[in-house]
């Protein structure tokens, strides 16, 4: 029997000024989810993807304390509450890229995820943070991913997270695949001029290498009053021989749907021996310091 699954990554404009009150900002932002979730039923997805901290600005932009008020606890925090009541709505799994605040004045970068139907079962930390110009000073806010690299087995298939900043580092994308993963999501915000190019080039190569599908959520935008350049979009699905079937719009809203057959991966793996053939041993030199 195929294993079809229709996946959806969603890209959203900020919709509330980044000088508003951080509450506004969240609720306008999540009110404009609500909506997009409810849409993303309509078109039949049953795996969905939010982009990297999808309830906010990409505050990272500045280094102020005043941000650390966008933070939740997860599970228990209201945002990934709501999430698990519509994943339950909608028979829907849904991957929830927040700010979690884990104690006072300790944060991380992470995604929860919830099964279709609304069980939470678990989260990623994001593992390596970037704080460089122009305007993602990371490091200021968040610590670095302490949970490895998880793989949910969800209703509809085995499901990872990778965020933004880690698509550079192969070695954990390698994990995700030796953990079973066959749909692996990085939701990001990143901009032109930095790493466009990178954009279509890193995350297919991750799906060859490991043998997966990959979605790749881009907020689309400018974000003043930083304006640290346009969050370019163009959120894609690449399937395990890394080509690109599906892809969104560089500066708009936008639900990206693919029907992702899951059984594509047994077929390369028979053809491209990747796995059997890797030479642990002989890497040491990847984890020397």
């Amino acid at each position: 029997m195929t294993r079809i699954v229709r996946c959806g990554l969603i890209q959203a404009l900020l919709c509330e000024p980044a000088t508003s009150p951080i509450e506004k900002i969240k609720k306008a932002m999540i009110d404009k989810h609500v909506a997009l979730i409810a849409q993303a039923a309509d078109k039949g997805v049953q795996v969905l993807c939010l982009q990297e901290i999808f309830y906010g600005p990409y505050f990272p932009a500045e280094q102020d304390t005043k941000w650390y008020g966008i933070a939740e606890p997860i599970p228990d925090g209201p945002t990934i509450r709501l999430m698990c009541e519509l994943a339950c709505k909608h028979g829907m799994v849904i991957v929830v890229p927040i700010c979690e605040e884990d104690l006072p004045g300790v944060y991380y970068n992470t995604a929860a995820v919830i099964d279709a139907d609304g069980t939470y079962l678990g989260k990623y930390r994001k593992t390596h943070l970037p704080h460089c110009k122009p305007g993602f000073w990371e490091q200021f806010y968040f610590r670095a991913g302490n949970l490895g690299y998880p793989v949910f087995e969800t209703r509809f298939g085995k499901v990872a997270v990778y965020i933004c900043y880690d698509r550079h580092f192969p070695e954990g994308a390698r994990c995700l695949g030796l953990g079973g993963a066959e749909i692996v999501f990085n939701p990001s915000a990143t901009v032109a001029g930095l790493a466009e190019y990178l954009w279509k080039l890193e995350q297919p190569a991750h799906a060859v290498a490991n043998q997966y599908f990959l979605g790749a959520i881009n907020r689309p935008g400018t974000e003043a009053p930083w304006n640290i350049g346009e969050f370019f979009g163009q959120s894609y699905f690449c399937d395990p021989r890394g080509q690109i079937i599906a892809e969104g719009a560089r500066d708009a809203d936008d639900i990206v749907t693919a029907d992702l057959d899951l059984d594509l991966i047994r077929e390369v793996r028979h053809v491209w021996q990747f796995f059997r053939d890797r030479r642990p041993a002989a890497y040491s030199a990847i984890v020397a310091p």
